[in-house]
């Protein structure tokens, strides 16, 4: 129970314990699920899944590596796919937690539903040669880069 009424809609939290407050956002409610739904025909939680994969993406002179954090996941809910030979596509969907009559949720912040990224590899990469790992919840998906073509220089004789 707050020691300070709340005049924030309805938060409620422990004046002396400051890991237990929420930082107060201005823009909170402006996006609305109901608003997102209406403006791209799905849900705030499906938009946060779907952005939430997050990836690092490297570039080595040998390959372009990728790396996805999808703690919670198996590399079976996972797929790693080449597109139009130049496309690398990651995508999956994280399961929603079944929700018990008698539960009294207090936090939901873990998203869950489909997410899908996908990257356009520069010309160099090999895509019939990909590489996928999984490993203590990261994807590490490599792509072999095909060896640079050095200018061929031929040298001219000057006559005179």
């Amino acid at each position: 129970m707050s020691l300070i009424p709340s005049i924030f809609g309805g938060r409620r939290s422990n004046v002396f314990d400051p890991f237990s407050l929420d930082a107060w956002d201005p823009f909170e409610g402006f996006f609305t699920p109901s608003a997102l739904a209406n403006a791209t025909g799905s849900t705030a939680r499906d938009v946060a899944a779907f952005t939430s994969a997050r990836v690092d993406w490297k570039e080595t002179p040998e390959a372009h590596v990728f790396k996805a954090d999808l703690p919670g996941l198996k590399k079976e809910e996972v797929k790693v796919e080449v597109e139009d030979k130049n496309i690398l596509q990651i995508s999956g969907e994280r399961s929603k937690e079944n929700e018990e009559k008698n539960d009294k949720w207090h936090r939901v912040e873990r998203a869950s539903g489909k997410f899908m990224r996908r990257f356009k590899l520069p010309e160099n990469a090999k895509m019939e040669e990909v590489k996928a790992t999984m490993e203590n919840g990261v994807l590490t998906v490599t792509v072999p880069k095909a060896p640079e073509k050095k200018p061929e220089v031929k040298s001219i004789d000057i006559s005179g």
